[in-house]
């Protein structure tokens, strides 16, 4: 991920700054475009917040996984409104930061929610994370992890 987010920072929800490198090394990565005024968005974001819970939370070691939200709202206020109501404790792309749209357009993201699963060097391993977190729940995980050329030993 050093590539994609090369010289940036990123937030948490709540908007401390983290450096990409150390926060998304060695992890599988899902970048989750978004906004808090799109209902499909409302509608999905609490299935990856469980989701993301459970890889964390929920198992004996935690997943190396980890979410970047992308925001496509209409204001910092907006954004920050939205990851406190709903969000998990991902990180996110600072609003003001004008590299989401670079993003959207490397991803070809034309429609909201799109969850993205990317490896370290940004390659995109699925570009259905939304469907197969809804259709398969946690085993996708590990689909995603082969993908990722990540070693390490993961069990749910």
């Amino acid at each position: 991920m050093v590539d994609v987010f090369s010289g940036r920072l990123l937030v948490t929800k709540d908007g401390r700054s983290v450096d990409p490198e150390e926060a998304l090394q060695n992890k599988v990565v899902g970048l989750y475009f978004s906004a808090g005024w799109c209902s499909p968005c409302r509608d999905f974001t609490p299935v990856l917040c469980d989701f993301y819970t459970e890889l964390l939370e929920e198992t004996r070691s935690p997943a190396p996984f980890e979410v970047v939200f992308i925001s496509s709202d209409h204001s910092a206020e907006e954004m920050a409104g939205y990851m406190h109501a709903m969000h998990g404790d991902w990180l996110a792309l600072p609003f003001h930061d004008s590299y989401k749209h670079d993003l959207k357009k490397k991803y070809n993201i034309t429609a909201i929610p799109k969850l993205v699963i990317v490896k370290q060097t940004g390659e995109v391993i699925t570009d259905k994370g939304r469907k197969q977190i809804r259709d398969k729940g946690l085993s996708c995980f590990q689909n995603w992890l082969e993908g990722a050329d990540i070693f390490q030993n993961f069990s749910s």
